[in-house]
């Protein structure tokens, strides 16, 4: 190991403590100085150990999607689409249900950022959504293979659907919506999930 300067700073406490600040005020809305504050740290050693403040962001969503997003890898192995659209509603009930979160969605807090010099968060954000209902689509389009979706749904419109849902369950959030009420929101689009025809015939039967 070559002498040198030691590091001044716990980098995985400092991600830790910038993910909360961006996730209550938003990509824009967190000012570099407040990121030194909060962090305990010089402006140099944050572009040292990150880059840019950019730098630190992409960080901190790496982090969060990896803690707060499980329940898109359990929804991913579940072993029917309704355990699995169960998991993707069920999951953000959970984690913006939780008074101990800011209000909201890191993800939608941050893509706040309307200014010309964030357009590369903006496009990073597009990005981890796009991708996040990129992995929905290929779920459901496994469960149309195993005939456990009825034929004439489509599984690109459901994960579409699936996706409007958890962001707009954020949004809902950030404006105040208790968990009940999340809930509330998750029960009706369960409820409503197309069962594939063979289940409706059975149950027709019996």
């Amino acid at each position: 190991m070559s002498a040198g300067r030691p590091r001044e700073f716990d980098l995985d406490q400092a991600v830790e403590r910038a993910l909360g600040l961006f996730w209550q005020r938003g990509y824009e809305g967190t000012s570099m100085s407040d990121l030194t504050d909060a962090l305990g740290i010089t402006r140099a050693s944050l572009y040292a150990a990150f880059g840019s403040k950019e730098g630190l962001f992409q960080r901190v969503m790496d982090r969060y999607e990896a803690e707060a997003g499980g329940y898109r890898i359990a929804a991913d192995q579940a072993p029917t689409s309704l355990e699995a659209v169960r998991l993707w509603l069920t999951g953000p009930v959970e984690l913006h249900g939780n008074k101990k979160n800011p209000p909201g969605c890191l993800g939608v807090q941050g893509a706040l950022a309307c200014g010309v010099e964030s357009e590369a968060i903006q496009n990073d954000l597009a990005s981890r959504r796009h991708q996040g209902e990129v992995a929905i689509r290929r779920r459901l389009q496994r469960a149309a293979k195993e005939h456990d979706l009825p034929e004439d749904d489509d599984p690109a419109d459901l994960a579409r659907y699936v996706s409007a849902l958890i962001y707009g369950m954020a949004v809902l959030a950030a404006g105040g919506a208790s968990r009940g009420e999340l809930k509330g929101v998750a029960d009706v689009a369960f409820r409503h999930w197309p069962k594939p025809k063979r289940a409706s015939r059975r149950s027709g039967a019996s």
